[in-house]
């Protein structure tokens, strides 16, 4: 059973709106079907970036979309967690022993939307997200689905994100409303600039409105990252 797939469980939820909203956005940007591989990383640890990628993932499958999920966090995975799947192979296995990866796709309880999980954790996690082995599969799955979602590893904690972000399409960073100051939203923009990132916008979670958990997205650039953080403190109002 999932554990966190709030977009499935309670489609009327304010949070649900919320995603529709996210997508809606993000498939309006991406104008070019081929620009279909979304990083989504976070800047610390706990700040709900896999729980976005997941959820994201339903509200576009319910929007029609082909979805699969990479879960490229080969520190922590959590996907096969919220869908309820095996991990005992996967994108790791694949990496190590360049075999197909279509193999290790499960599919998931929500029609349209499949997984590549994690796999077993390996010693050398950075070296596999920058090998040439990765750069094949990330161009190889933007061909076979309408989109692709990648969850990694915080970009403040290790390099894997910073290096998957060079192969992708887009990369959207989730940050903790709640937590988050301006220097280190700021860190974590930067780093993504200094490797050329296709910065598509953030998302901030944690945030109060009526009562309810919500989460509010905006296109940005660095200054409009500090901007969003000023609101979010305020209540994104």
């Amino acid at each position: 059973m999932a554990l966190s797939l709030i977009t499935l469980d309670e489609t009327s939820s304010q949070i649900s709106e919320a995603y529709r909203t996210l997508r809606t956005n993000v498939q309006f940007n991406i104008v070019d079907s081929e620009n279909n591989r979304i990083m989504i990383t976070s800047a610390g640890r706990r700040e709900g970036k896999s729980f976005t990628v997941a959820n994201l993932a339903v509200s576009m499958a319910q929007d029609g979309k082909f979805v699969l999920v990479v879960d490229a966090d080969l520190r922590n995975p959590t996907q096969h967690k919220l869908f309820g799947l095996d991990n005992s192979e996967g994108l790791s296995i694949d990496l190590v022993h360049a075999q197909d990866y279509r193999q290790y796709i499960q599919f998931t309880t929500v029609p349209g939307v499949m997984v590549l999980p994690a796999g077993p954790v390996p010693s050398n996690p950075a070296e596999l997200i920058g090998s040439e082995r990765m750069k094949y599969l990330v161009k190889e799955v933007g061909q076979h689905f309408d989109m692709v979602l990648f969850d990694t590893p915080p970009i403040l904690a290790v390099a894997d994100g910073t290096v998957l972000a060079q192969e992708v399409d887009w990369v959207i960073l989730v940050l903790d409303s709640v937590e988050e100051n301006k220097s280190y939203i700021q860190h974590a923009k930067d780093l993504l600039d200094k490797v050329d990132a296709k910065f598509l916008g953030a998302v901030l979670n944690k945030v109060e409105m009526k009562g309810s958990n919500y989460y509010y997205y905006n296109y940005s650039d660095s200054d409009e990252v500090e901007e969003m953080q000023h609101r979010c403190k305020a209540g994104c109002k």
